[in-house]
């Protein structure tokens, strides 16, 4: 007799356990809230395809090899080889072409192992001074989004540092946004046997099999009553803006004076946008205090200085809070072991960003989703190679 098993949440985390736990022979039964699956992969619907945050697919983990094994990479926007050159660099209040030469020396550190139990600006202050880790800890927020990078554990700032500057770069993005992957990934549950329940909010955990909760840790704990359930995250200003396109406008601006990034998706993938227009999205990370209207201020100062007369050519326009919402951030001391374990007893396991799971933005949500149904069908491992 087939194992039965729930997945609550259709998320990347979610349909990741469905797929594997179909292959592997257990009838699943998978319920989204939401009208749609992606979770916080979504790509909205019109004329401009953006996502809720700045998402990239890093090609160096596992999940990347589990995902082109099934077909179910899309075609990844190329990133055309002039835009690389018009990346910005935000340092002592002027753009430049190059970071400083401590933040270039403290990257050329690469058999260094940095240490859990410091915090990433005072490890790398002893090494290149305070200006190149400063710079460093706030390049570092394009895929931390936390307003103070350098008080994070060294280890994992420096994982994620490295995953960002490493050439050729090893980030991807979807064409047409992360939809077309979260489509490809429906199919696939569908077509392995997963029965797909959408607009089933579910308010009461399922008993008599194992359950995999892949929500956000907030949905997770208000569903399980667990108040144990927190983990520190990062708090961002999302800015997402439509411009006439003006030839020669910056790829990327990065602010080293103080985390926040700026990214013109549309220089690798035209199709975010109708022709002439260019799509941009913001992520400025802001602190427990602050305001969203701070956030929006240093955003606007940044394209103020990379992109001549942006505000005249401003044909749309939203502004956002992810508050929570961006994956865990370890603090000196803690690392990914020390996050809310997968196995909470009694057959409830879970799967997300923020889980005790190891990698770097998707990442985590993928190996803590295949650690969660290795344990409900009480497998040491599950066939990765499966197609």
């Amino acid at each position: 007799m087939r194992q039965a098993l729930t997945v609550i949440g259709g998320g990347f985390a979610g349909l990741t356990a469905a797929i594997a736990a179909a292959e592997a022979g257990a009838q699943v039964t998978l319920y989204e809230a939401h009208h749609t699956f992606g979770g916080r992969a979504r790509t909205a619907e019109g004329p401009y395809r953006t996502n809720e945050g700045p998402h990239a697919l890093y090609n160096g983990g596992p999940h990347w090899t589990w995902l082109k094994q099934r077909g179910l990479l899309p075609a990844l926007a190329p990133l055309p080889p002039l835009e690389a050159t018009r990346l910005r660099l935000r340092h002592h209040g002027v753009l430049r072409r190059t970071p400083p030469l401590g933040m270039l020396k403290l990257l050329r550190h690469t058999s260094l192992r940095a240490p859990v139990d410091v915090d990433f600006r005072t490890w790398a202050t002893g090494l290149v001074g305070p200006e190149g880790a400063e710079a460093a800890a706030n390049y570092s927020a394009v895929a931390l989004f936390h307003h103070d990078p350098g008080a994070l554990s060294a280890a994992f700032v420096q994982e994620r540092l490295r995953r960002a500057t490493r050439l050729p770069p090893e980030a991807h993005y979807p064409r047409g946004g992360w939809a077309n992957l979260v489509d490809r990934m429906a199919t696939r549950a569908w077509n392995v046997g997963v029965r797909l329940e959408i607009l089933s909010r579910v308010d009461t955990l399922p008993t008599g099999s194992p359950v995999i909760v892949a929500t956000s840790l907030d949905a997770a704990r208000r569903l399980l009553r667990d108040d144990s359930l927190t983990w520190p995250g990062g708090r961002t200003v999302l800015l997402d803006l439509a411009l006439r396109t003006r030839r020669g406008d910056a790829f990327a601006v990065s602010d080293l004076d103080a985390p926040g990034w700026i990214e013109r998706f549309t220089a690798q993938d035209p199709t975010l946008a109708p022709a002439g227009e260019q799509l941009l999205q913001g992520q400025i990370p802001i602190a427990p205090h602050e305001r969203k209207a701070d956030g929006v201020a240093r955003a606007e100062h940044l394209l103020d200085l990379a992109l001549d007369g942006w505000r005249e050519r401003v044909t749309w326009r939203r502004e956002a809070v992810a508050n929570g919402r961006t994956g865990a951030v370890d603090l000196p001391g803690t690392s990914w072991r020390d996050r809310p374990a997968v196995d909470r007893g009694d057959g409830v396991l879970l799967a997300g960003d923020q889980v005790a799971a190891p990698g770097v933005l998707s990442e985590v949500s993928f190996n803590s989703a295949l650690t969660a149904v290795s344990l409900a069908l009480g497998r040491r491992s599950l066939d990765l190679k499966r197609a």
